[in-house]
């Protein structure tokens, strides 16, 4: 392999991932700013792990800050690898940050992306089957694919993961489940072997992380796509031992009590139970990246943990304001991580801004695979910047949702709101969200131009993509 002298400096210190991991501090105190390895020739085309958590808030870690919460095992991946300070989910909610990761493009680009999230089955309420997607792309370039959890991105029978590209699929089609009983919002049981409903009655983030770790295990050979889909910590508020709250829920909800409404357990949960939903999820992560190092694979296996959204109602997201459903940047700034010990040295910390359909992009280099020429990427490949030395890709990052709309480029986020009531005007904001992670310094009166270009470019790329549906006129239009 061409990178056998960039493996030899960097894998050691690697090799042993079941050793106790480092505590936050000091972890965090032995971070250096990036630095590619930059040495002669890259790695050969690995395995992908790709790991979501589910409305995980920014400080929701350790090692990004969380005064409680433990989790040693992301803390232990970040130090083999880069942390990334402004990582962006594609978008606010679930679905259509789901949406970008499998195509690599703006959720807008498709009418499944408008749906903030997909509610249920519909017309054009998934991702089409005829649609390359990630999984399908490293399929045709021979990877085995398979993806564990949350999907959310179109229901049977019209849609799948196994009708876009994923060989082997367990999980759940639609957006929140009971973690016990796997009930859903509307009182059917949402758990699939493939497309074949099944059951389980265990801890569901348990039970997606030993079926992703079994994968792991059968499939020594590689290469291979990993969709590890966590729903935690999303609701219902359930750890591990909250067995009779799920069952309290589970009967509410087959009792036709509050309609739709059961499962968002607003009645429920408490800093402590979300606490340890994600060191539960945490623990689940360990179970999987011990099955890889114990596989030989882990040198050769490109990990990248990230957050479909902000936080929600038990997030920690300081300095951040904003949470799920919104453009401030509690809304979209997520934790993320990358390791590849093979390509990419540890203990590093990266301040560039990147966004879920550049890992896309990114994957896809890696493993050598071109995109589909009649579906052209939004996203970057960060691969030049990750192994080669190169600069970061220069490019704005956009997002839209039918109230919001936000573009950064550099230090500079604009952001749009539309008005709630009648009469009301469209904000234009802008905020220097280095200096201003907060998003308290509106900057747009002494920064006019620069306000002006940001948002002519936010409505360049706006015209590209889908209309969404009327609805009292709520969505961002172009500027006043």
């Amino acid at each position: 392999m061409g990178g056998l002298s960039r493996r030899g400096v960097l894998a050691s210190g690697a090799a042993a991932f079941a050793a106790a991991a480092p505590t936050t501090r000091p972890a965090r105190a032995r971070e250096r700013p990036f630095r590619a390895a930059a040495s002669a020739g890259r790695p050969s085309r690995p395995n992908i792990l790709f790991i979501f958590a589910d409305d995980l808030g920014w400080a929701d870690l350790s090692c990004y800050g969380a005064p409680e919460i433990r989790t040693p095992h992301l803390d232990a991946l970040a130090g083999q690898g880069v942390r990334f300070t402004h990582g962006y989910a594609a978008s606010a909610v679930c679905s259509p940050t789901r949406l970008a990761l499998y195509t690599g493009r703006h959720p807008g680009r498709l009418k499944a992306g408008l749906l903030e999230p997909i509610p249920g089955p519909g017309a054009d309420a998934g991702l089409p089957v005829a649609h390359p997607t990630l999984a399908s792309l490293l399929k045709q370039a021979g990877y085995a694919t398979a993806m564990f959890g949350k999907w959310h991105c179109g229901y049977l029978p019209d849609y799948g993961p196994v009708k876009s590209g994923w060989d082997t699929f367990f999980g759940n089609m639609g957006g929140a489940v009971d973690y016990f009983s796997k009930i859903s919002g509307s009182g059917e049981t949402d758990l699939y072997e493939g497309e074949v409903k099944t059951e389980s009655l265990e801890y569901y983030t348990r039970t997606v992380s030993e079926r992703a770790a079994a994968f792991i295990r059968d499939n020594s050979g590689g290469p291979w796509l990993l969709n590890l889909n966590y729903t935690a910590p999303h609701w219902p508020w359930e750890g591990p031992d909250d067995r009779a709250v799920s069952d309290d829920l589970t009967r509410r909800i087959t009792e036709g009590q509050e309609e739709g409404q059961i499962l968002a357990h607003n009645d429920g949960g408490s800093l402590s139970t979300y606490r340890t939903m994600v060191e539960a999820m945490d623990a689940g992560i360990g179970q999987v990246l011990k099955a890889l190092a114990d596989s030989g694979k882990q040198d050769d296996t490109l990990v990248i943990f990230s957050s479909d959204n902000g936080g929600e109602r038990w997030s920690y997201l300081w300095p951040l304001t904003g949470s799920k459903g919104q453009l401030n940047e509690g809304g979209i700034r997520v934790p993320t991580i990358v390791r590849w010990p093979a390509g990419i040295r540890g203990n590093q910390v990266s301040d560039v801004p990147v966004v879920t359909q550049d890992w896309t992009a990114t994957i896809l280099e890696a493993a050598g695979v071109e995109p589909h020429a009649a579906y052209p990427l939004d996203g970057h490949s960060l691969l030049p910047y990750l192994l080669d030395g190169a600069q970061a890709p220069a490019r704005d990052l956009f997002w839209r949702m039918r109230r919001f709309g936000a573009l950064r480029r550099g230090n500079w986020k604009y952001l749009r709101v539309l008005p709630q009531q009648e009469g009301q005007a469209t904000q234009h904001l802008l905020y220097d969200v280095t200096a201003d992670p907060r998003e308290r310094a509106n900057r747009a009166a002494h920064e006019g131009e620069l306000l002006a270009r940001l948002s002519t470019a936010w409505d360049a790329i706006d015209a590209e993509l889908e209309d969404y549906p009327p609805q009292g006129g709520d969505r961002p239009g172009p500027s006043d």
